[in-house]
């Protein structure tokens, strides 16, 4: 439903996009490029995504933030006082 030649972002999540339907609609110009910091099959994205001419990558630093990195810790440290105090 995007206009032929659009640009599509996505940095949210993975699943959000159907990466069959994008390719194919990179390959046939439908979509005109697509800039993409998050995939279906992390750790390790599709090749065909990665290597298309059309597709920018970036690392997805979403919870790099000091407060995300803050409340990971807090998790962890609370579920190992769990887990020896078992």
């Amino acid at each position: 439903m995007m206009k032929k030649g659009a640009i599509l972002l996505n940095s949210a999540r993975g699943g959000i996009i159907d990466e069959d339907a994008l390719l194919e609609a990179l390959d046939s110009g439908q979509i005109g490029g697509a800039g993409l910091d998050v995939f279906v099959g992390e750790p390790v994205p599709r090749a065909q995504l990665l290597n298309h001419p059309n597709v920018s990558v970036s690392p997805h630093i979403g919870a790099s933030t000091n407060e995300a990195q803050s409340r990971i810790g807090a998790e962890l440290a609370h579920g190992m006082i769990e887990f020896f105090q078992k």
